[in-house]
């Protein structure tokens, strides 16, 4: 085993290679000449933290819904409306 250290920019583009790029690890850790190992090590590091995304996902989840129900009320108005007026013309004699 070597003890080999890595500048964190060569870091940065192993792991853009995997994440950006769509390399596999095992093909970046062959030409890289870094166990995969590392590479996870690197990954799981650099990525950036999904539960921020997630959060901001789930807000404007919840947001689309909400919206979403509104809509639905509104159209559901106007649909008893529309009802209550094909009934109302349908007993008027003409």
């Amino acid at each position: 085993m070597s003890n080999a250290r890595f500048t964190p920019e060569f870091k940065q583009e192993a792991v853009r290679q995997i994440v950006e790029r769509g390399y596999t690890v095992a093909e970046v850790s062959e030409r890289l000449g870094v166990s995969a190992h590392s590479l996870y090590k690197w990954i799981k590091a650099i990525k950036p933290d999904k539960s921020d995304q997630q959060a901001a996902e789930l807000v404007a989840a919840k947001s689309e819904v909400l919206t979403l129900k509104a809509q639905l009320r509104r159209t559901e108005e106007e649909r008893d409306i529309l009802k209550k007026a094909a009934r109302y013309f349908a007993k008027e004699p003409e």
